[in-house]
């Protein structure tokens, strides 16, 4: 894919992040030079920078960007730790960057020893392993769920998880990237995603880039088209998922599912392994992001809400395991999902 959502600019001493403004798509394509742990956080936080294994890859570059002072190894090590927790603190539902700061501590900790410019360069070195994984992964997810692509039918995907959620390639999105490259005959129907746009604004774009045939559809059409016999499919990314199979996504995901279950649609999660957190036996503990009011108060700046509604502005729901037809994963696809087919992926 020609996307590249990010990127590490310069050494480890005076690098800094490149990534794309994402809430400037798809009108403007803006690039954000990302210097400090603190201007990382904020692109974050407003999700300049979005997508659970985006996240990841974002969190290990933020360690690189918070220990570029540090004169000596304790201090880096001080450092690092302050700039994960903070890094850690912007977003609370997405486990790929919680993963990718726990795997920047132990390469810190295996190398503490070493002088400050050499660890800086080996926590470089992992943080740029994680962006690779993760393109691989996303590929081999891609051919994984090929066989869920069929020719001559018609897919749902909600929000956004092509290359602009990830390191360049995609989980949902990078399934029909996969099948596009296979040379399938195939259409998608891309979901708004409100509050924020998601899916008209990145998920739209990307498949009309990667000349996939696309349908924008507001987020309550879905259900309809199922009854009609119009959607063979649903393809959805992840951004936690339980022991059990369990699936935290973008808040409407729920939805989605309940209504392919009624209508007898296979629902997929695509997903790489960093997503999956096995300390929790279920989606239940999946701890849920609550955003601002104004994002559902407001549209492009402009008020179209009372003045001092209350709102409620969850930022992802969790999916049952029993509603969710197979996970596919870059090691292979756990179907059905529950605790056994998911716990064999981890042993391949």
């Amino acid at each position: 894919m020609p996307i590249e959502p990010i990127k590490w600019i310069g050494d480890s001493r005076g690098g800094f992040i490149k990534a794309i403004d994402q809430t400037r798509l798809p009108l403007q394509t803006i690039h954000l030079e990302l210097r400090t742990v603190e201007e990382l956080r904020e692109a974050i936080m407003r999700l300049a920078v979005r997508g659970a294994p985006l996240l990841g890859i974002a969190g290990a570059y933020g360690v690189v960007l918070g220990v570029r002072e540090a004169k000596d190894s304790a201090s880096l090590m001080t450092s690092l730790e302050r700039a994960a927790d903070r890094i850690a603190s912007s977003r609370p539902t997405a486990v790929n960057l919680f993963w990718a700061l726990k795997r920047m501590r132990g390469v810190a900790a295996e190398n503490a020893a070493l002088a400050a410019d050499e660890l800086r360069g080996r926590l470089l070195a992992e943080a740029c392993e994680i962006h690779d994984e993760d393109i691989r992964m996303g590929r081999a997810m891609g051919q994984n769920g090929l066989k869920f692509v069929r020719d001559g039918c018609a897919y749902l995907t909600h929000c956004n998880a092509g290359a602009l959620a990830t390191g360049g390639y995609g989980t949902a999105l990078g399934v029909f990237f996969a099948a596009k490259e296979a040379g399938r005959k195939f259409s998608v129907f891309a979901c708004e995603t409100r509050p924020l746009l998601q899916g008209a604004r990145l998920t739209a774009w990307e498949l009309r880039e990667a000349g996939i045939p696309v349908t924008l559809i507001t987020d309550g059409t879905a259900a309809m088209l199922m009854k009609a016999g119009k959607i063979s499919g649903v393809m959805s990314g992840a951004d936690r998922i339980a022991a059990n199979g369990d699936s935290a996504n973008k808040i409407g995901t729920y939805s989605h599912a309940v209504a392919a279950k009624a209508h007898g649609v296979p629902f997929y999660i695509v997903a790489p392994s960093s997503t999956f957190d096995l300390s929790l036996a279920s989606g239940d503990k999946i701890p849920i992001e609550e955003r601002d009011a104004a994002e559902v108060t407001h549209f492009a700046g402009v008020r179209v809400a009372p003045e001092g509604i209350a709102v409620y502005n969850p930022a992802f729901d969790v999916t049952p395991a029993a509603l969710i037809t197979a996970i596919v994963t870059e090691t292979g696809v756990a179907s059905p999902p529950n605790g056994e087919s998911v716990a064999a992926l981890f042993k391949r």
